[in-house]
């Protein structure tokens, strides 16, 4: 266990060693200053638990001493006790409470109520420290604690994002989706701002996983959704995987006009793919067929309808020779 220091200042050695020689202790380390600019110095090396302070000291006494330790945001709290041979006139005692003392010792010295007083501020200073230690692992517990909350938050946020997308395309899935769907109907109800949805279908993608397989049915799958997802260019739109082949897209605060402009962009990516369909009676590549609809929400109609009439759109457009888009 470390020793404890207490500084003891006066500026005549034998008081010093008088007091040196009643302190002596193996729990003690008794540090000397013979004045009050040699006290304030030794404060700079050392962490004391109390100071023994003579008053009457030339140059600097000891009130002007224990003003400057108060002073001192690394010494303020520092116990004072003032060693002393002046007179007990209250006036003086006062100055020294004044001065930042916590107590007052006349000489010549008691050596019991010396002892007994030490003995008092040092538990204060052990009790003090074993606060100070108990703060400081605390603080280092609260720490730990903010830091695994942070990565709690990090992972769940990694799981909601694992939770809402598409395990083979990469994009949103169908919850997500579904989720996605209800917050933007109700905030289309709210604005009175039109609500675009596509669907999209790729056409004869039966036929391609029996030509092919179904490793490149997948490839296709994810090719698609790629080019699908290149059309928004929005971050308020949201491109999902609607189920098997079929996609969708929602689009807020989108007219007629808007949507037809992406799903044009859309039928291009698509294109630009060429992903060969030796099996598709439409082209001799993979193509997409597309339908939209277009709402203003309000409380009398439901999401559903608007997924719907785009469902109908998409089936008229494939009765269309597909690789088109219909409007409902």
């Amino acid at each position: 266990m470390r020793a404890i220091s207490i500084l003891i200042v006066d500026d005549r050695p034998e008081n010093l060693l008088a007091l040196e020689q009643v302190l002596e202790s193996p729990e003690l380390m008794i540090v000397r200053a013979n004045s009050g600019q040699e006290a304030l110095e030794k404060t700079l090396d050392h962490e004391f638990a109390l100071i023994l302070l003579d008053v009457q000291m030339p140059v600097m006494d000891g009130y002007e001493t224990a003003a400057l330790l108060r002073g001192n945001k690394r010494t303020k709290n520092i116990p004072i006790i003032f060693v002393t041979a002046a007179t007990k006139e209250r006036s003086q005692v006062f100055r020294g409470y004044g001065s930042g003392a916590v107590d007052y010792l006349f000489k010549p010295l008691e050596i019991d109520v010396l002892k007994s007083k030490i003995k008092i501020f040092l538990e204060l200073y052990h009790q003090r420290q074993l606060l100070e230690e108990k703060t400081r692992e605390l603080d280092a517990k609260v720490l730990e604690l903010e830091t695994l909350q942070s990565k709690l938050e990090e992972s769940n946020e990694k799981l909601r994002q694992l939770s809402s997308l598409d395990g083979l395309t990469d994009i949103p899935n169908r919850r997500f989706f579904d989720e996605t769907m209800i917050r933007e109907w109700q905030r289309g109800t709210r604005s009175q701002k039109p609500l675009s949805m596509i669907l999209a279908d790729i056409d004869h993608f039966k036929a391609f996983n029996d030509a092919y397989g179904h490793v490149l049915g997948d490839d296709c799958l994810k090719r698609v959704a790629k080019g699908l997802k290149k059309s928004i260019l929005r971050d308020v739109d949201t491109i999902a995987r609607y189920g098997g082949e079929e996609f969708a897209a929602i689009l807020p605060e989108t007219d007629e006009t808007g949507a037809v402009l992406i799903i044009q962009r859309m039928l291009e990516s698509i294109k630009n793919l060429e992903i060969d369909h030796r099996a598709s009676p439409t082209a001799n590549h993979v193509t997409v067929s597309f339908g939209l609809s277009t709402m203003v929400p309000n409380k009398d109609l439901r999401p559903t309808q608007l997924i719907e009439s785009a469902d109908s759109a998409l089936y008229l457009a494939k009765n269309s020779g597909r690789n088109t888009y219909t409007i409902s």
